[in-house]
This record gives C-alpha cells, structure tokens and sequence, in this order.
C-alpha cells in the first residue's frame, strides 16, 4: 500500500474567501475556484514552491481594484517559484479612449523587492488588472510561456524570456523581455508593443505611441505603429515587415536584411546597410541607407533611394529623385514622373527615366544613360 505523500505528494489549498499565505517551500495546488473580496489571493513568502492552479480561478470582488492574485512578497527575492495552469480574472475594462478602471485585482502575479531568479511561469490566462499583469524581472532565469493576458492597464508581461505568450490591450508596454520569441503584443495607450532587449523573434508587436517593435535583433518579426517606428532594430532586423502611420520609420536597423518597409510621411526603411529590401512611403524617403545592395525603393512625394552607395537597385518617385546616390551608384534603375530619375556622383551601368523631368545627372558616367 502507498501512503498518502506517495500518492499526491502535495498539499492542498481548500481556504475559501480568505487570503492564503505560502510562508513553507513545497508543491501546492488549488482544489477549487479561490474568490476574496479585497486584498491578495495568494502571498507566496518564501522560495522552493510549486504553485499548480490546477485549472481553476482567482478572482476577486473588491469594488476598487487592490490586491494581488499572486504575490511574490520575500523580501530577499523568491527564488525557484513555479506557478502553473489556471485563470486569473478580474473586472477592470478599458473605455476604450484607454483609461483603465472597475473592479478586482490590481495585478495579476507580481515580485516586490528583491528581483527573483530561477520563476516559470506557464499556461496561465490573466485578465481586468488595473496596473500589470505579469510582472517578474528579465533576468534570463525568468521564463514565462504559453499565457495569456488582456485588458491591463499598465504592463502586461515582464519576464526574461517570454515566448509563445500575448499581451493584448495594454495601456503600457505589453510584453517587455530580454528574449521574446513566437509572442504578439498589443499596446493601445503608451508603450512599446513588443520591447526585447535582446532578441525578438517570429513576433508580432502593435502600439499606438511607440515602436511596434523594440529589439537589439529582430527575426522574422512585424511590427505597426500609429505614431513611432514599426520594427526598430539596434543590429539587425531580417525577414521583417513594418509599418508606420506617422512620420516615423517603418523598419530601422544598422543591418537590414530581405526586410519591407511602409510608412505613410516617415522612411519606410532606414539602415546603415540595406540588402534585399523595400521601403514606400508617402512624403518621405522609400529607403534610406549608406550602403543598398538589390533594394527597391518607392515614394510619391519624396525620395525612392536615397544612398551613399547604391549597386543593383530601383528607386521610383512621382515628382522627386527616383534614385539618389551621392557616393556610387552601381548597375541601379531610377524613375521619376517628373523629378530626377537617377542622380549620382558616380554612375556606372545605371539608366534613369523621367517623363517631364530629368532622366540621368551624373558627374562621371561610366556605361550609363
């Protein structure tokens, strides 16, 4: 026969309507729907613990929102903590001009004081927080994955590596990390959608105020904003798509790599080095860089390409350069209705065409016409 300890070496959460307090490392699991009126749900003050909500629901029913469903309170850091698979609901909505207000709790799971080290956090949905929603640390030993969170008023995820994981209607950054990958993060007020100081990869990040994406290095990423930068890269962004309504860049990068830009009255794609990209805008510059290699850049009012160098690319414009190099240009096509069709210091190999304006200036042309 097996004991008890054997068969479920855990121990059971049964409080109903009143604040629980896990103060003994150990594994414990809820056995039912846990609802208070005020306050915390459950205060986790010490390290070594296993929380499994085991499908059920924090909630709360303080008229104003206080509290904390899951508060970490160890003032010297809670360390080792996993807490895992169930539901934190509570009643704050957006008016949808973005304040944020109604009922429950104010957070969804929070760290104070000392930040910890070796937290999981997995397979959780939050939702109605007034200030976050999960918020941890981004150090690289926090990993929050496969949750869930929307309608927060402030942040919605802060953890060192979060993935597989959305953040949605957020009235500050909706998911902020050191690695973020496979994440959609959605910021409706004044934050970042995505913001990694690392790595974002495979993400898709949307703000009303600041950059859709935020990264050292974004992969495979998309981003959109009304009125910041689409997808900004401090390194390199690849394989990426931005957007921008403002007068903004779509994509920045010091390296941009087989990326597309759109921006309404901003760049659509800016870089120190551009290869294999395309860049529109409206008003602006189509593509920026010092350095286009295989770019195609388009603008109606503004620059298609404007470069230092510039090797076998296109730039269109309307009624400004189509392409602009002022160092080289290289094997490059620039059309322009009405503007310059192609003007560079060196032109070797390139043909430019205008129909009311200039097709070709150049001051050494090499094989160009």
């Amino acid at each position: 026969m097996k004991s008890l300890d054997q068969i479920e070496a855990r121990a059971a959460i049964t409080n109903t309507g009143s604040l629980v307090t896990i103060s003994q490392p150990g594994s414990y699991y809820l056995t039912h729907n846990l609802t208070v009126s005020t306050g915390d749900a459950i205060d986790i003050a010490t390290n070594g613990v296993t929380l499994d909500l085991n499908g059920f629901t924090l909630s709360s029913t303080a008229a104003s929102a206080t509290g904390v469903a899951i508060y970490l309170t160890a003032s010297a850091g809670n360390n080792n903590i996993t807490i895992v698979n169930g539901c934190i609901r509570s009643g704050v909505t957006n008016n949808g001009s973005g304040v944020y207000s109604g009922s429950g709790f104010s957070s969804g799971i929070y760290s104070s004081g000392y930040p910890p080290v070796n937290v999981r956090v997995a397979n959780l949905s939050v939702y109605g927080c007034l200030n976050y929603g999960i918020y941890l640390n981004y150090n690289d030993t926090i990993v929050v994955e496969s949750c869930v969170v929307r309608t927060i008023g402030g942040l919605g995820i802060l953890g060192g590596i979060v993935k597989n994981s959305v953040a949605m209607d957020c009235g500050s950054t909706a998911i902020y990390g050191d690695q973020v990958s496979d994440c959609r993060g959605v910021s409706s007020l004044s934050g970042y959608g995505i913001y990694a100081s690392s790595t974002a990869q495979n993400c898709y990040g949307a703000s009303s105020s600041l950059d859709g994406i935020s990264a050292e290095t974004a992969l495979n990423c998309q981003g959109v904003s009304s009125t910041g930068i689409g997808v900004n890269a401090g390194s390199i962004a690849q394989n990426c798509y931005g957007a921008s309504a403002g007068g903004f860049y779509a994509v920045s990068a010091s390296s941009a790599l087989n990326c597309r830009g759109s921006s309404t009255s901003g760049k659509g794609v800016a870089a120190t080095m551009a290869q294999n990209c395309y860049g529109d805008s409206s008003t602006d510059t189509g593509l920026y860089a010092y350095s286009a290699e295989n770019c195609y850049g388009s603008s109606g009012t503004g620059i298609g390409i404007a470069a230092t160098t510039a090797q076998n690319s296109y730039g269109s414009s309307t009624s400004n350069y189509g392409l602009l190099a002022s160092d080289v240009a290289i094997g490059c096509h620039g059309y322009s209705y009405s503007g310059t069709g192609l003007n560079a210091f060196i032109a070797n190999s390139c043909h430019g065409a205008s129909n009311l304006g200039t097709a070709l200036t150049t001051t050494h042309n090499v094989n160009s016409f």
